[in-house]
């Protein structure tokens, strides 16, 4: 009979094998990727998803980053996070985050405090302010472009001021 507590019954087993994991592009949505399978989520904490079948109408704000892969209409303030919009996302808004990448659509002005990057299957039309842009063969960018240094200063050495600029109804 086996007992279990003698020192030469210890069951013998193969050590579980060590499975490749793809490479984590840091786009996909929170829930297809586990923390350690990407930097961004390590390092910034928490990322939320709008998904393919959400519709959000109004404005979005909060201290995390936010993966769109569905329509948001409004206006998008995340503050120092990253807005990603997904291959399916639709967005009819106004951005101003961090970090911006833009796989799907936006209509809408996009400001960063860091980067602004159009993947190649990208389209946004509209005006960027950001410290960097990247926009990848095959994107669709229409709008204008006013690159701001990162330390906040414009050209005469004072603070950066951003205007946003009001549509004005013409009075009769």
């Amino acid at each position: 009979m086996w007992k279990p507590n003698q020192p030469g019954n210890v069951p013998t087993s193969t050590p579980e094998p060590i499975r490749p994991t793809p490479p984590a592009t840091g786009y996909e949505p929170a829930a297809a990727r586990t923390p350690a399978s990407s930097p961004a989520a390590a390092t910034t904490g928490e990322q939320a998803t709008i998904g393919k079948s959400l519709v959000v109408k109004g404005e979005v704000s909060g201290s995390e980053s936010l993966f769109i892969d569905g329509k948001v209409e409004g206006a998008i303030n995340l503050p120092g996070n990253r807005v990603t919009v997904g291959r399916n996302g639709q967005v009819a808004a106004n951005i101003s985050a961090r970090e911006i990448v833009v796989l799907g659509k936006v209509r809408g002005n996009c400001q960063a405090s860091d980067r602004v990057e159009i993947r190649s299957e990208g389209s946004l039309t509209g005006d960027v302010i950001a410290a960097r842009i990247s926009i990848e063969d095959g994107a669709f960018f229409k709008g204008g472009i006013d690159i701001r240094k990162p330390g906040g200063t414009d050209a005469k050495g004072g603070p950066a001021v951003v205007e946003k600029s009001e549509p004005v109804a013409a009075e009769a």
